[in-house]
């Protein structure tokens, strides 16, 4: 990709941030962003809600308000009946209304392989824009959602009885359901303690989105690995070699840019590099608070995670 410099872009891929920032005047900037991905549920209408949430998620991340939506749609006709592409379609539909996002379109092609999300525009004010680099020595780390959405969808994937136990409140259903729920609540809580760096974790996981942040803003950030919020049962499901090829691969790439002490049990390591779907959002903000948990914080030092 060519540098890509414009005295009114505020926010590029160089900081590996959740969306494009561009500024159209002095108190407006829009929020460019788009994503879609094979289907990671059974369920066409939940299916689509997730891919609705998880798009609309990055304009929550950089502190903007989705406006419009527009389908990225990948199917095939001949694979299922018309009412399933109907039923994802509608699960789009009723997140963009709960977003207040307008859906004026979208493209199609025939693929095989079915694959769904949006192409999101929003708007913030250059002022309150979430940035990457903004992270600051003594900030404290707040997570939205709870971790574990690779964990049990892979589980869901082979099978293993343990992710729907518990019916309504097992680690799949409790999944479906924070997936499916929009950030814009912590988008909100961002805003009240006046942040100015979040980030919505999803295919890098927890560590990987961090160390986005730890490099663009020359920090250290240190993980309390007793203090995650996790779905049901996920240590049970990791110990039963429920785990995404992603999480390895997210493992990988941060090599020594990821510590743990030796206190950290190995499936809590596993469960930091877990590519989330449609996560929560890591907020930073030096004000305390017991609205979310706390998670990290952050020091001085070179761009590593430290997770302890």
């Amino acid at each position: 990709m060519p540098n890509v410099a414009h005295p009114d872009l505020l926010v590029g891929f160089d900081t590996s941030d959740d969306a494009g920032v561009f500024r159209v005047s002095d108190h407006v900037a829009i929020v460019q962003t788009m994503d879609f991905f094979t289907p990671i549920v059974d369920e066409p209408y939940a299916y689509g809600s997730i891919a609705a949430a998880n798009a609309l998620s990055d304009v929550y991340a950089m502190g903007g308000k989705p406006i419009t939506a527009m389908n990225i749609a990948c199917f095939d006709p001949e694979m299922a009946p018309p009412q399933v592409w109907a039923d994802i379609l509608r699960g789009m539909a009723d997140k963009c209304e709960e977003a207040g996002a307008v859906l004026v379109g979208g493209h199609t092609v025939e693929d095989k392989q079915p694959k769904f999300g949006l192409s999101v525009t929003g708007i913030v004010d250059p002022d309150t824009v979430f940035d990457n680099r903004n992270a600051k020595e003594g900030d404290r780390v707040y997570l939205t959602k709870p971790l574990g959405m690779g964990i049990a969808t892979t589980a869901a994937k082979f099978d293993d009885p343990v992710v729907k136990e518990g019916g309504e409140e097992s680690a799949y259903a409790t999944a479906v359901r924070f997936m499916a729920e929009l950030n814009r609540i912590g988008a909100e809580f961002a805003h009240s303690v006046h942040s100015r760096c979040a980030t919505d974790i999803t295919g890098f996981g927890l560590a990987g989105h961090l160390f986005n942040i730890a490099r663009a803003s020359s920090v250290t950030i240190r993980i309390y690995h007793d203090q995650l919020p996790l779905l049901p049962n996920i240590e049970q499901l990791i110990e039963a070699g429920n785990v995404p090829a992603g999480a390895r691969k997210n493992a990988a790439h941060l090599g020594d840019a990821l510590h743990f002490s030796d206190s950290v049990p190995t499936w809590m390591r596993t469960l930091v590099t877990d590519p989330q779907t449609s996560g929560g959002l890591a907020v930073f903000s030096k004000e305390e608070t017991e609205e979310y948990p706390l998670i990290g914080s952050v020091e001085a030092g070179p761009p590593r995670i430290v997770v302890d």
